[in-house]
């Protein structure tokens, strides 16, 4: 393809088009994972129930859960359904990246970053999860594009368009308000430029040349930038201050950062070792080459990097994929050091770079667990039960109360077949959790069924000798074991009833 025709197709037409592609190939081959049964499970509530399980855990998503409340009930909740909007949310990342690019380099820059961000196994990845990794990345992306018009042309219509990207942006992903300290860095040093003409600055588009009168423009734009962030802080600081309640209860799985966590977020936000080392070099190869212009995608890389890695230190939040959404601008850095190749030189290397991720995109493809080996086939459980399900059969879990919410994962993949709950005293809804209580006496709750299905989360060779207290002493006492059949991450059991 000639310079001329590039210049000729619109920048962000070739990078959200193969972005697309890439995120619908096997959209719904891998079955949901945990974190995504969370968001159906919310999703699929009552306004009431959502509403509770905000003000109880995760009142950090919940915005994002409304949303698809919103779109569940239009779309249904099959598995595609669950992840079309962050496949449509990557592919506008991927346009929008390379819009941002022509902005501050030129359309070569902008093409070579949105198509290196399409073949990212890590695109693909987030591409095809319901959760609000990959809104949050076309926000971040939507929010300093915005911010870069406003710096090279101040307009009401910036300004008002900048406050409710980045509202929504905070809402979304409270971590990617990190983001907001790169902002600061751009609106403090006036680096945001348009192309070559790094010469057309703020400064000379709102008529300042030197002196008190670019000082007064100076002051102007730091204040239309502090107004913009006012409807931001109305909006954010009261869900960030109920969430920042609930930490400890939804981040008690997360350990405090380590130096060496550092050195993996390329390999955890790209989803690949080898594709993340390339994108490193490549965009520091592109920030010693682009010098100044470097400056903005750099600070929104490096600022919410570092930022979250400090807190990490003292509260439990260091978690990579909270910071998915640097990844477009460090391609930006990575496609200023492509355009100074010539473009099919340029353009190989970004197909290089997609056939060195092909293994994971085909692994990912199969399961969304992380780590791979902590799989759970709640699908094949599901069709077990189903085939082999009778009136008046009763389904036990153990543990009830996990991260791997093995009753969601057969409750979505069951639906109305799933069998009796024999054990459950409140669900999740009315609780306002993710979680289901159980009855206190099991015994009395068994009583007059004849056959339990048990979901045991792991492999398990005794399963009735593995289900711990209570719960356990009823089903030994008054079951024998009938069949087994182990599942990746889980064990089911058909238990029937002694004598």
């Amino acid at each position: 393809m000639s310079g001329g025709r590039l210049r000729s197709v619109p920048v962000w037409l070739a990078p959200a088009t193969v972005t697309l592609l890439a995120t619908l190939v096997g959209l719904d081959a891998a079955q949901p994972w945990r974190d995504e049964l969370a968001t159906w499970s919310a999703a699929t509530r009552e306004l009431g129930g959502l509403f509770r399980l905000a003000g109880t855990i995760d009142a950090a998503t919940g915005p994002y859960y409304l949303f698809m409340h919103a779109w569940l009930a239009a779309a249904g909740d099959s598995v595609a359904a669950l992840r079309l909007p962050s496949a449509l949310a990557m592919a506008a990342t991927a346009g929008l990246t390379a819009v941002l690019g022509h902005r501050l380099w030129d359309a070569r820059v902008g093409t070579l970053a949105g198509l290196l961000f399409a073949v990212l196994p890590g695109t693909s990845r987030y591409g095809q999860e319901a959760r609000p990794y990959a809104l949050a990345s076309a926000l971040a992306v939507l929010s300093t594009l915005l911010l870069v018009a406003g710096l090279q042309r101040p307009t009401r219509r910036h300004l008002i368009g900048y406050a409710a990207a980045t509202t929504a942006l905070g809402l979304t992903h409270l971590v990617a308000l990190t983001l907001l300290a790169a902002h600061a860095v751009a609106v403090l040093t006036r680096t945001a430029r348009a192309g070559p003409a790094a010469g057309a600055d703020f400064e000379s588009r709102a008529g300042g040349s030197s002196g008190g009168g670019q000082r007064e423009s100076t002051g102007q734009v730091i204040g239309y930038w502090l107004a913009a962030l006012a409807p931001v802080a109305m909006a954010v600081v009261p869900l960030a201050l109920v969430a920042s309640g609930q930490r400890g209860r939804q981040l008690d799985w997360v350990d405090a950062a380590r130096p060496g966590d550092l050195a993996a977020l390329a390999s955890g936000v790209a989803q690949s070792g080898v594709v993340g080392g390339v994108l490193i070099g490549l965009a520091a190869l592109g920030t010693a080459r682009a010098g100044r212009r470097a400056l903005l995608p750099l600070s929104c890389v490096l600022a919410p990097v570092l930022l979250l890695f400090l807190a990490g230190l003292a509260v439990p939040l260091w978690v990579p994929r909270y910071l998915v959404f640097v990844v477009p601008f460090g391609c930006l850095l990575a496609g200023a050091a492509l355009a100074s190749a010539r473009l099919p030189a340029a353009l190989a290397v970004v197909v290089l770079t997609g056939l060195l991720g092909l293994p994971e995109q085909a692994a990912l493809r199969r399961t969304h667990e992380w780590p791979r080996t902590a799989t759970v086939d709640y699908r094949a459980t599901a069709e077990i039960i189903a085939a082999g399900r009778r009136p008046g059969d009763a389904v036990v879990y153990s543990p009830r109360d996990s991260w791997l919410f093995l009753d969601l994962g057969l409750r979505y993949h069951l639906g109305g077949r799933i069998p009796r709950d024999a054990l459950l005293a409140e669900g999740q809804e009315r609780r306002g959790d993710l979680w289901a209580a159980e009855c206190d006496r099991p015994a009395e709750c068994l009583a007059g069924v004849d056959r339990v299905w048990l979901v045991l989360a792991g492999r398990r060779s005794d399963p009735l000798a593995a289900v711990p207290g209570a719960k356990g002493d009823a089903l030994r006492e008054r079951f024998t074991l009938s069949q087994v059949w182990p599942r990746a991450g889980v064990t089911l059991a058909l238990l029937t009833r002694r004598g």
